[in-house]
């Protein structure tokens, strides 16, 4: 069940809308399921004799009873209360109940009060009711409405519990702010499937993502086309910022500016500082090219992955700091993956950067937390630009993707772990995401992995298998069912090739990280091997044959040839495994 508070300055125009048929006819039967005294409240959907004016008159009497000067301007409290998708549908008593009960939490007419704020709840629809109440009460004062939101949230937990409906999580107020009914009601009329705030928040945190100074973050802002504009000190120095989307304007004319803070908590101006202060990306880090060109796609995610997986060994230890902090990073890491994905991954990894955010904040701090390392890695990944999606970028990228579930996985833990409700769905849901995404990039990789395995010779399948039997034997049946096994044989075999001795290659996979909170073990590890043997993040298959001369002849290697180049004539052995951005 949830509330959503917002006010206004219009009575007639709201009742207009709640008993008005609609913007697309949604609205069935409306009528008066509870006021602040039946026998004075009009209800125009069910009295042919009353009217919306008659209606509006005896909600503002205590309003326009005052002086104009102590009238407020937006003197309208509106709350529409609606249960989650699946609940039953509450009968008129319930819903009546149900806004008795919110008023009362709200401060708005407490239980026994003749004197609170006048009234009503409009249902018209099965699923939902709108209570709208005017902000002065019958002796003229205002109400004690502080926190109101926190509190028909709570209150709504009760209800929940008590009307046996969904019990959502309980919120803990670092949550970002959401949008108000009016902004989404705006965004629908213009076709848009985010409001304003929701965009602006977004793209606030990709320009963020990695920043190194205040005027990288201020140039990326402009540079992603958003109207910015910086509160000075007189000395010049910065002191807040405010953005805007081109053409949001109010009725005036005038753009509609949100000030960070009022689009999410830690994206405030201090916040901000902050974090760009105490985690600044390190200059020389492995992920820049030290020739100042950036590096590849392909290469910055190869270098982020195991950034990534230390993440997740942090999440799983027990310094709450230095975790928030990383938790702080996998975000941005996050945020740049969503700006530069390729098509095939890019909504999905969109949606599941924006899940993700909630899980970033809690009240637990990040002080004095070191994550240079992940902003680092988010910072390489956007300097790359745009990943295309085929070949080594594709493979990278599934390779980052597996890890970034690992680290997903166990965020959700740790919020778990420390009652952080909210977060953990947020975790889970960007896992969701993920899995869709790792899904997509992994197909063609795998696929060429798994014909190379099932290429291979039998006696060479059957050593590889052996390997993995003696060093894994707890995830052995696991394995051997898994359709990617031979995937990872052709992995073994293309590191055995390149010099590694697979035994020792396998149990530092296996011991580099736990394995337990795996998706797909055979996957993580065909990954970490990968990177470990720094081998190619995807395979090309051998050309067949096209003459008896080549199917006879084996050529040697050279003696120039780098450990792991064989025959490209040879089916029965892999191609170059070049590691990427070498």
């Amino acid at each position: 069940m949830v509330p959503d508070i917002s006010t206004g300055s219009r009575t007639y125009g709201l009742l207009n809308y709640l008993y008005g048929p609609g913007r697309r006819d949604e609205h069935t039967d409306p009528h008066l399921v509870a006021s602040w005294m039946p026998e004075l409240a009009p209800d125009p959907g069910r009295d042919p004799a009353a009217t919306l004016k008659q209606l509006t008159d005896r909600l503002d009497l205590p309003v326009l009873a005052l002086p104009k000067h102590r009238r407020p301007a937006r003197h309208v409290w509106h709350c529409p209360v609606r249960t989650s998708p699946g609940d039953r549908h509450l009968t008129d008593a319930e819903w009546a109940e149900v806004a008795r009960r919110i008023v009362h939490a709200t401060g708005i007419a407490e239980r026994g009060d003749d004197k609170a704020c006048r009234w009503i709840a409009v249902r018209h629809a099965d699923d939902h009711i709108h209570i709208v109440a005017t902000l002065k009460r019958e002796d003229g004062r205002s109400p004690r409405r502080h926190e109101d939101g926190i509190r028909a949230q709570a209150e709504c937990r009760k209800i929940e519990a008590e009307f046996g409906l969904q019990i959502l999580n309980a919120g803990d107020r670092t949550a970002a702010q959401r949008p108000t009914s009016a902004e989404r009601s705006k965004a629908e009329r213009a076709g848009r499937t985010q409001t304003p705030r929701e965009t602006l928040r977004e793209r606030v945190r990709q320009a963020l993502a990695g920043a190194a100074s205040e005027e990288e973050f201020f140039r990326r802002l402009t540079e992603a086309g958003l109207r910015l504009e910086k509160r000075l000190a007189p000395s010049g120095d910065t002191l807040g910022y405010k953005v805007a989307l081109p053409g949001d304007r109010n009725r005036h004319g005038e753009p509609i500016w949100f000030p960070g803070s009022k689009l999410a908590p830690d994206l405030s101006f201090p916040k901000i500082r902050q974090r760009l202060d105490a985690g600044a990306p390190d200059s020389d880090t492995s992920v820049i090219d030290h020739s100042g060109e950036p590096p590849r796609p392909s290469h910055a995610r190869r270098e982020a992955a195991p950034v990534a997986e230390q993440a997740a060994s942090v999440l799983r230890g027990d310094d709450d700091a230095d975790s928030a902090a990383q938790l702080v990073g996998v975000g941005e890491l996050f945020d740049a993956l969503a700006q530069t994905s390729p098509a095939s991954t890019r909504q999905e990894l969109a949606d599941a950067a924006r899940a993700f955010e909630r899980a970033t904040r809690s009240h637990i701090r990040a002080e004095r937390a070191d994550n240079r390392a992940i902003r680092s890695a988010a910072r390489g990944i956007i300097r790359a630009g745009n990943a295309l999606g085929k070949g080594e970028d594709g493979g990278a990228t599934a390779m980052l993707l597996s890890t970034m579930l690992l680290v997903t996985i166990a965020a959700a833990r740790w919020h778990s772990a420390r009652g952080h409700a909210q977060q953990v769905a947020a975790a889970q849901q960007a896992a969701q995401h993920l899995r869709a995404a790792y899904r997509t990039a992994a197909t063609a990789p795998m696929n060429a992995m798994r014909e190379h395995g099932r290429r291979l010779p039998e006696p060479v399948r059957r050593r590889h298998v052996g390997t993995v039997k003696g060093t894994l034997p707890r995830h052995m049946e696991q394995v051997l069912r898994d359709p990617d096994r031979n995937a990872l044989a052709a992995t073994l075999e293309q590191a055995e090739r390149a010099g590694h001795n697979p035994n020792v290659l396998l149990q530092q996979a296996i011991t580099w990280r736990e394995l337990d909170t795996a998706d797909n073990v055979t996957d993580v590890l065909i990954w970490r091997l990968r990177r470990l043997g720094n081998l190619s993040a995807t395979t090309t298959l051998p050309r067949p044959r096209t003459s008896s001369r080549t199917s006879h002849q084996q050529p040697q290697p050279s003696k120039r040839q780098a450990p792991g180049t064989t025959a490209r004539t040879n089916p029965s052995t892999p191609p170059h495994a070049r590691g990427a951005g070498r």
